[in-house]
């Protein structure tokens, strides 16, 4: 399993904004679908406190649900893009 795990929605743009910068980094993440029912999505709301998406979770860094694509954006940024050496 990857340290890093996405929880995303198909069709979601600020999913897809974490997942371009995933890619840029080139790094690998597992994809968590999560239902489209804000009431049916369990798992990430027992993980980050709320029930919407992006929310990344990175083990390697105690990262247990990050929200906000922004702020996920950013963290991957210092933590893993060129700067973080």
């Amino acid at each position: 399993m990857s340290e890093l795990v996405l929880y995303e929605l198909e069709g979601c743009p600020y999913c897809a904004k974490v997942k371009n910068k995933l890619a840029d980094l080139g790094l690998e993440y597992e994809s968590v679908m999560v239902p489209r029912s804000h009431g049916e999505r369990t798992e990430v709301e027992e993980i980050s406190g709320q029930t919407g998406v992006p929310v990344l979770v990175d083990e390697a860094h105690d990262v247990e649900g990050m929200p906000e694509s922004d702020d996920i954006v950013a963290y991957l940024e210092e933590t893993y893009g060129e700067s973080a050496a």
